[in-house]
């Protein structure tokens, strides 16, 4: 099934002046979410102080409150839902498929494997440095796996699709066998990242993030040209020069780096990756070299709202961020597969 680019239905000018005034939209909408989510809590803080409190013009209290506990928390979230929404709309390109998202195909089943076994296995002291790239190269195994199975002349994107979700049951298999495998007070850690959380987040693990994120989504937006024409079709694309299995390739590669680096800090939040590249598709069509950019932005929206609901909704637990991008995912998920019968 392959996607169309959107018929145009403005002139030119005036579809970019609107996707210049959505992106401005959601940007804001981001920055004020971030103020909101760091002002909240079980000490409320005014926004000014908050603001203050960013410029290094706060009080003393408000200021540790606000840069060291909350702020790490709501960047990370920021950046795990940006990441985990490009992956998916690279994956949602590149297979040309909907339904597609890493939590689906196995990738990030293969990240939780790896960081669950050193999760449980693992004593000693270690890096958070260390955590992502331990995520993605699980990212990898499972994604390279996918795609070797899926190999037949090339790679059909209802193949690896299909191969993608056989594998992504296995591991999930293979997460419980060592979740059950280990001890008590190693279950209870493990349980909680595996359900999805930004709970706990502190500057080390922003440090560890930001890197993946700075580097991977921008060179992500390179393949945009690639993705449209992919999106037309295998036989178009060859024909307007697209070098389809080394970017297919490549494009994967960059979708698994990236929720790998996610998974490993954040846990397996799920559908961020495919709710994002749907919302993103509806406000500005199926261009890629705006459609991600807006994916990215849509994604740091849900997963900050998700994480404000789990620490507002029912204080003073503190409900992890998975759970509410599951109760919302799962819904859309069915919706769209009913969609598509």
């Amino acid at each position: 099934m392959s996607y169309k680019l959107n018929a145009v239905r403005h002139d030119p000018a005036s579809r970019r002046r609107r996707n210049a005034l959505i992106l401005s939209v959601l940007s804001l909408l981001v920055i004020l979410l971030v103020l909101i989510s760091i002002s909240v809590g079980s000490t409320t803080i005014p926004l000014l102080e908050v603001a203050a409190s960013l410029l290094g013009l706060g009080e003393s209290g408000s200021s540790l409150i606000v840069i060291q506990f909350r702020l790490p928390r709501v960047l990370a979230a920021l950046l795990v839902g940006a990441m985990l929404a490009v992956a998916g709309a690279l994956l949602q390109g590149v297979i040309r498929n909907p339904l597609a998202a890493p939590d689906l195909i196995g990738v990030t089943g293969g990240a939780s494997v790896v960081v669950v076994a050193f999760m449980t296995l693992y004593t000693g002291a270690f890096s958070y440095h260390f955590i992502p790239v331990l995520a993605i190269l699980g990212a990898l195994g499972a994604g390279m796996l996918v795609y070797v199975l899926a190999w037949k002349n090339g790679v059909s994107p209802l193949r690896l699709v299909l191969i993608g979700v056989g594998i992504s049951t296995a591991l999930s298999a293979m997460t419980t066998f060592l979740l059950i495998s280990g001890t008590a007070y190693h279950a209870a850690q493990v349980l909680n990242w595996i359900t999805g959380s930004v709970y706990g987040t502190g500057w080390k693990q922003v440090a560890a993030i930001t890197p993946w994120a700075g580097v991977i989504i921008p060179l992500s937006f390179l393949f945009s040209r690639s993705l449209n024409a992919q999106s037309m079709g295998d036989t178009v694309a060859i024909g307007l020069g697209t070098r389809i299995q080394r970017d297919r390739m490549l494009i994967i590669l960059c979708s698994i780096a990236l929720a790998g680096a996610a998974v490993g800090i954040a846990g397996t939040l799920s559908f961020i990756g495919l709710i994002a590249p749907h919302i993103a598709r509806r406000l500005v069509g199926s261009a890629y070299g705006i459609l991600m950019p807006t994916a990215a932005l849509i994604g740091a929206v849900i997963l900050l709202l998700a994480d404000l609901a789990g620490r507002m909704l029912f204080q003073p637990l503190d409900i992890p961020a998975g759970v509410f991008t599951a109760a919302i995912g799962a819904p859309f998920f069915f919706y769209l597969l009913y969609k598509r019968m």
